[in-house]
């Protein structure tokens, strides 16, 4: 794929209309060209963002909206029951179960948006580091020169795994800001896919993540979210969910040791 053919399919690419043999070609040329990942990193941003506007208003489901309207239907009740109250009183009741459905239901509606917004401005940092010419700051295959390299630039510890036995190499970590906190990404190679490990700190009333125990497919790329210890992990890559598990798997066993 060239350039004229990628940036024409970027629309597409961002609204996830391509097929997964476009979908290869796509990625394997912005593996290849800066010019035209950064272009693609601007498009999923601007994507983003708008999502993001469309979704600070709460809109109700047409399911959610019948079950309202019968919940504030009159309820048929004997005459002495009505009677016993005062007439402005008789409504009350069923105001305040539909106000609690509405307040339930915004809720639910805005931490999946919490979570959409936290994994798509993930991807972009990970799209942006595959298009980046020095994609890590710390530069080395041995855990025991990346993991120390963190210490006093992040206000946590991590573990990384033994990958000598294993299909996965690791190739470097940076300081990331996500969420105006410090975190870690550690970038790893299988098979010439990159994979980011992006590692932050759980703070109280802090939830932006489903919690997932398998890798899930998000616009083209493969994640998989988890907490372990105050510490939320996500691993994304355009590789298959199956690699991206297997990596999780060696992380949360180095996490528990």
């Amino acid at each position: 794929m060239n350039c004229e053919l990628c940036r024409t399919n970027l629309d597409a690419y961002v609204d996830e209309g391509l097929s997964p043999e476009e979908l290869g070609a796509i990625y394997e040329h912005l593996r290849t060209c800066r010019t035209c990942a950064a272009e693609a990193l601007a498009h999923l941003q601007m994507k983003r963002e708008t999502r993001a506007a469309a979704n600070a208003r709460f809109t109700p489901s047409a399911a959610f909206r019948l079950r309202v309207e019968k919940a504030i239907q009159p309820e048929r009740k004997p005459l002495w029951k009505i009677g016993a109250l005062p007439v402005w009183m008789h409504g009350v009741g069923v105001a305040a179960l539909a106000f609690l459905l509405i307040a339930v239901s915004a809720t639910v509606s805005a931490r999946h948006a919490a979570n959409d917004q936290a994994i798509a401005e993930l991807l972009d940092m990970h799209v942006a580091t595959m298009a980046s010419a020095n994609p890590v700051d710390v530069v080395s295959t041995d855990r025991h020169t990346v993991k120390p390299w963190f210490q006093g630039k992040l206000p946590f510890a991590f573990n990384l795994p033994e990958l000598k036995d294993s299909a996965y190499k690791l190739l470097g970590g940076k300081v990331i800001y996500f969420n105006h906190s410090p975190g870690a990404q550690l970038l790893f190679e299988l098979r010439k896919h990159q994979l980011s490990v992006f590692i932050v700190q759980e703070r109280p009333g802090w939830h932006p993540f489903r919690p997932a125990s398998a890798a899930v497919s998000e616009k083209g790329f493969s994640v998989e979210s988890w907490t372990e210890s105050g510490l939320r992990y996500v691993v994304i890559s355009d590789t298959s969910p199956t690699d991206v598990h297997g990596l999780s798997e060696l992380l949360r066993a180095a996490a528990s040791q």
